[in-house]
């Protein structure tokens, strides 16, 4: 599972490590080092370009598809849900049952995308019991050796809110979903999934909206690219904010 990441580059900067030629973001996402479930979160998207001019007879008026780099809530909300309060539930999808369960079927097919991250946080049962008997969780965080931008492989949706007027141009909800694999054999001691990562090579394939969903696009990034290291346990607090929640916990506090 997937449930907390870290996320704090700003658009221009991941504009440029993913080669975006759009940013659709109406504001920049303040920085993130605890984003949780339902939270705003950048994503990358393959997004159809419409011509400016009248389609002739028999075309779509489509030029094409640019890279964009927008805003989404983290949640899955499927375009047939009655509420949006789904989402909330559906923040991540098992790459076992991604192209089949019927709430990621259809994203999985045409809408898929990438989550940038600074690395995500697991949480390690350990053999000590807290003050109530209960065992104690150590949070680790998880990132790239070369401190780089993780690409999660993610699913997004777009959701017409009922509530709202046809011409209203905050009636759809844009909202995603982390994919979730096996963990490797380093990172599974910790927690037995992990985040699905999409390596540079392959993420013009994977956003492609024109190529269907394929087992053959859930490949695992090779294995020994992360690192994990215990932090402060104050990261389980949703209401915590700031760059020392990633920072690695001393010595002798572990």
């Amino acid at each position: 599972m997937c449930g907390r990441y870290a996320s704090s580059r700003d658009p221009d900067d991941l504009a440029d490590v993913f080669d975006v030629e759009e940013i659709r973001v109406a504001e920049p996402l303040a920085a993130n080092y605890n984003v949780a479930p339902t939270d705003e979160v950048y994503v990358v998207v393959e997004r159809p370009v419409r011509s400016r001019e009248p389609a002739d007879a028999g075309s779509t008026g489509s030029t094409g598809s640019a890279r964009q780099l927008r805003a989404a809530r983290w949640g899955l909300v499927p375009s047939w849900a009655d509420d949006v309060a789904i989402g909330s539930r559906l923040i991540n999808a098992r790459l076992e049952t991604v192209a089949s369960k019927p709430a990621f079927r259809k994203a999985f097919a045409r809408r898929r995308c990438l989550l940038p991250a600074d690395g995500y946080f697991e949480w390690y049962v350990t053999d000590d019991v807290d003050a109530r008997g209960r065992a104690r969780k150590q949070p680790f965080f998880i990132r790239p050796r070369e401190h780089g931008v993780l690409a999660m492989a993610g699913l997004f949706e777009l959701w017409p809110d009922p509530a709202k007027a046809p011409d209203d141009p905050t009636r759809w909800v844009w909202s995603c979903t982390v994919i979730t694999t096996t963990a490797e054999d380093s990172l599974g001691r910790i927690h037995d999934r992990m985040p699905l990562m999409v390596e540079q090579d392959r993420w013009t394939a994977w956003l492609d909206p024109t190529r269907g969903g394929s087992s053959e696009l859930l490949v695992p990034a090779a294995p020994g690219t992360l690192e994990a290291y215990p932090v402060s346990p104050s990261v389980g607090n949703v209401r915590n904010n700031g760059p020392e929640l990633v920072e690695p916990l001393p010595v002798e506090e572990r």
